[in-house]
C-alpha cells in the first residue's frame, strides 16, 4: 500500500496560554497543501516487527523514535495480531520547518495500517491515537481546513478554499529550535476571532492575522523574516511563517517567475 502524506501551513497562530500539563493552548487554522512525502507499507515475514527505510531528505534520529514506527507500535499494543511490516518513507517535506511533515507521516501510518489490515478503527479512535503521537497529528486524520484550539486537537472543519490563489512556500534550510520559539512569548487570548477573520477578504489578512512565533524566531533567524518581506515585495497578498518556522509562505493572485529570486540554500515550490 502506498500513500502520500501531505504538509500543512498555519493561517494565523496564536499562543493563548500555558496549560497545567506543560503544553500550551493555541488557536490556528491548519490548511493542507500539495507538498507530499511518499509512504509505502507492505507485510513482512521478517523477525523484526518493523523494518524501516527511507530515501529523499535525510531522516535523522534513532529509528525507534521515528513517528511512523511509533504509530505502528501504538496500534500493535491494542492489536497484538497486527502483522510485521516493512515501511519505506521517501521524504520530501522538510523537517523542523513548521509544515507538520513528521506528524503527517505518523497520521497516515495509522490510517494505512487500519485500512490495510482491516482493524476497524473509527475516525474518532484514530484521532485519539494520533494525539498521543503529537499535537498536530490529529489534523492529518481529517486533512481539511480546520480551526484548531487546545493543544491543536480541538478541531472544527471550516469552509475555506484558496483555489483561486497560488501559494508559494520558501524554506531557508534553517531548523528552528521549538523551545527557543516558545521562550518569553507574550501569552494572551486572541483579541480577534480567527474563525471570522479568516473568512474576510484575503487582502485584510495582512493586518488582522499573524503568527505569534514570528518575533522570537525572526530575532534569532533574521533570514526568515527577510523572506517574508521579499514575498510581499514580489506581490504576495498575504505572507506568514508557518508553525514555529522556518518555512514562510506567500499567497499570490498569480504565479510569478521565481528564478534566481532566493538564495541557493532555499527550497521553494508552488503548492
Amino acid at each position: 500500500m502506498v500513500a502520500f502524506p501531505n504538509a500543512k501551513i498555519n493561517l494565523g497562530l496564536y499562543i493563548t496560554g500555558k496549560r497545567p500539563d506543560g503544553y500550551h493552548n493555541l488557536e490556528t487554522i491548519f490548511f493542507p497543501i500539495n507538498l507530499k512525502d511518499v509512504l509505502e507499507i507492505i507485510e513482512s515475514n521478517e523477525a523484526e516487527q518493523v523494518i524501516f527505510s527511507s530515501s529523499g531528505l535525510t531522516v535523522s534520529g534513532d529509528i525507534a523514535d521515528n513517528l511512523c514506527v511509533k504509530a505502528y507500535q501504538l496500534l500493535k499494543k491494542d492489536f497484538p495480531t497486527l502483522p510485521h511490516i516493512k515501511m519505506h518513507l521517501h521524504k520530501v517535506i522538510h523537517m523542523g520547518a513548521g509544515m507538520g511533515g513528521g506528524s503527517s507521516d505518523a497520521a497516515f501510518t495509522l490510517m494505512m495500517l487500519n485500512e490495510k489490515f482491516e482493524l476497524g478503527i473509527s475516525q474518532q479512535q484514530l484521532l485519539e491515537y494520533a494525539l498521543t503521537l503529537g499535537s498536530d497529528c490529529p489534523f492529518f486524520i481529517i486533512n481539511k481546513p480546520c480551526l484548531a484550539k487546545g493543544r491543536g486537537e480541538q478541531l472544527t472543519e471550516i469552509s475555506l478554499s484558496l483555489d483561486a490563489f497560488q501559494i508559494l512556500i520558501v524554506n531557508p534550510g534553517i531548523h528552528v529550535n521549538t523551545a527557543m520559539a516558545f521562550r518569553n512569548l507574550n501569552l494572551h487570548p486572541n483579541s480577534k476571532e480567527l474563525e471570522s477573520e479568516i473568512l474576510k477578504p484575503l487582502i485584510t489578512w495582512k493586518t488582522s492575522i499573524h503568527n505569534d512565533f514570528e518575533t522570537n524566531v525572526g530575532n534569532a533567524h533574521p533570514d526568515i523574516l527577510a523572506i517574508k518581506q521579499k514575498l510581499y515585495e514580489l506581490g504576495a497578498i498575504y505572507s506568514s511563517m508557518s508553525g514555529s518556522g522556518s518555512t514562510v509562505f506567500g499567497i499570490f493572485e498569480n504565479k510569478i517567475n521565481t528564478e534566481n529570486i532566493f538564495p541557493a540554500n532555499c527550497f521553494y515550490k508552488w503548492v
